[in-house]
């Protein structure tokens, strides 16, 4: 009885330990969830108005699943995104001369603009190093229109399974290392070009003071106005 008990323990242990094995095994030495990530970034349809404004890279700074994207165009138009899939909520903040403006978008927003922008994504064979990470490969399809399809990349080894949970990517799991993303009218294309190991403050992901809440038609107003 002593004996089948100890197998029986042993066994138990084997079981665990192959179980957490499994688990972790998409993990390795350069796993991170919490950094920075330089993206390059290109405007898709060149002829758009708000074209000569857009940015040419992008930093984002991640813990566990918050996002925070900075932009900037000439170190004039400076725009910052700031995801927070816990609060569900999608913040935009705009820096341009003496503009200091910040829109905070909801669950309800969210999922009204994610419907503008519906992506049938299929995760098929193929794989790249982007940033000196393994990327899976994901074809994206838009819903409203078949005829356009793209290329995603991803990878497990940065940031949280839920960190794309309030954006058009919500079922890829994994940080998004080569995407494209519209807002307000402007689609653009990111790559990443490198990924750093960094401390990242919780204030980070919070609206400065010193900025004015504004609503979504106020948001949009300025972005025509500057396009005017």
């Amino acid at each position: 009885m002593v004996t089948t008990k100890r197998i029986l323990f042993f066994t138990t242990l084997i079981s665990l330990w192959m179980f957490l094995s499994c688990s972790d095994s998409k993990r390795t030495e350069n796993s991170l969830t919490e950094g920075l990530i330089e993206y390059n970034a290109e405007v898709v349809d060149q002829s758009h108005p708000m074209a000569g404004l857009a940015p040419g890279s992008a930093t984002v700074k991640f813990k566990n699943n918050k996002l925070q994207i900075e932009m900037s165009t000439m170190g004039i138009f400076n725009t910052t995104f700031i995801s927070d899939p816990a609060k569900k909520t999608l913040t935009q903040m705009v820096k341009f001369m003496d503009i200091k403006n910040a829109c905070i978008q909801t669950e309800a927003d969210l999922i009204k603009e994610n419907k503008d922008y519906e992506l049938k994504l299929e995760e098929v064979k193929g794989t790249k190093k982007i940033a000196g990470y393994n990327c899976k490969k994901v074809k994206a399809t838009m819903v409203s229109d078949p005829s356009i399809t793209f290329d995603v990349y991803y990878t497990d080894e940065l940031g949280m399974d839920s960190i794309n949970n309030i954006g058009p990517y919500k079922d890829i799991k994994g940080m998004l290392m080569q995407y494209r993303l519209r807002k307000l009218g402007l689609e653009m294309c990111f790559t990443a070009t490198a990924v750093k190991k960094e401390e990242i403050k919780d204030d980070v992901f919070e609206v400065p003071a010193y900025y004015k809440i504004v609503t979504r038609q106020e948001m949009e107003k300025l972005f025509e106005d500057i396009q005017k």
